[in-house]
């Protein structure tokens, strides 16, 4: 009686295509949970509840403007005037907090939107380059709203807006629930409604997107008004946690942030495609980077640096998948 040697199975190697698409894809997650072992072996007093709550203040408005940028970007556009909107809020908010705060805050979220109506009719309508029409709004946004605090800072007393600062509730910062609801928000949208399909097919291929017969020009005007209304309440969140209005400060950068919350997050520069939750870890990987490095002594220029590595090998990783 013979017996039949059983095949031996060979081990192909990863396909390098499948390992790029993983690691931009799931990179993100792995890295916020290697510094976050990290800190809690080497940082000191990392995992106190303080210092914990501290990272989420800080991480809510560049997360919230993250989602907002996660939604133009997925458009194959890009917002540079973010940082000059939340200043324009953080100007308007103490003219009318006579008025009572949510008069306040629905005033500065209607100059968020309207920046956003700005930024779309240029892309949308006028056919500007995305970075071409926002980075108009970048220089001139910071220096309007320099002229409409006269160019001051001012200190804000009412208690009902700084509690959106440093208010809790059941011990999470009020800031930090704020930026959660929203991406939960965000992310249905994206994935469980028509607007978020037919973003996506515009940023996907625009011209088929035309010939579909959907409405392009306006699926971006609303993108960038949303963008524009997330800066807006991030700019209150801002105001409110630093208890004062600061335009020359408020804001600064915050552009590039967003954008590596983005891209680091899986949602690729060229469109067509939005990760929300893969923002929502990106930021959270940039906040904790930066934390990491001034806890350990190092200049605030390193983490700049080190986030501009980040940006490069993401879009690196994301045209490599492109291109296979």
């Amino acid at each position: 009686m013979t017996t039949v040697e059983p095949e031996l199975r060979v081990r192909r190697p990863v396909d390098r295509a499948t390992l790029t698409r993983y690691v931009q894809d799931y990179g993100v997650y792995a890295a916020v949970l290697v510094l976050l072992l990290f800190n809690a072996a080497f940082t000191d007093n990392f995992l106190q509840v303080a210092n914990l709550r501290t990272q989420l203040v800080q991480v809510a408005p560049v997360l919230i403007v993250a989602l907002g940028m996660a939604l133009v970007i997925g458009s194959e556009g890009i917002d540079l005037s973010v940082g000059s909107v939340m200043a324009l809020a953080a100007a308007v908010l103490p003219l009318y907090l006579g008025f009572g705060v949510w008069p306040a805050v629905g005033m500065a979220l209607l100059v968020g939107a309207v920046a956003g109506v700005v930024n779309g009719t240029l892309v949308a309508v006028v056919g500007l380059q995305p970075i071409v029409a926002t980075l108009a709004l970048l220089v001139a946004g910071r220096g309007i709203a320099l002229v409409v605090a006269d160019g001051q800072l001012k200190q804000i007393r009412n208690p009902d807006l700084l509690a959106l600062g440093s208010g809790e509730v059941l011990g999470v910062p009020v800031v930090a629930l704020v930026a959660v609801v929203l991406a939960v928000v965000v992310g249905a949208v994206v994935n469980r409604t028509t607007y978020g399909r037919q973003l996506v097919a515009v940023g996907g291929n625009r011209a088929a997107a035309h010939l579909a017969g959907l409405p392009v020009r306006r699926i971006l005007v609303v993108t960038y008004v949303l963008c524009g209304l997330l800066a807006g309440l991030a700019g209150v969140l801002a105001t409110a946690r630093l208890t004062a209005s600061d335009p020359s400060a408020i804001g600064n950068l915050i552009e590039l942030s967003a954008i590596t919350a983005v891209v680091v997050g899986g949602t690729p520069l060229a469109g067509g495609r939005i990760r929300i939750p893969g923002t929502v870890a990106g930021a959270l990987l940039m906040q904790l980077l930066r934390a990491t490095m001034i806890k350990h002594d190092l200049p605030d220029s390193t983490a700049q640096i080190a986030q501009a590595v980040i940006i490069l090998l993401a879009v690196y990783l994301a045209r490599q998948r492109r291109t296979r």
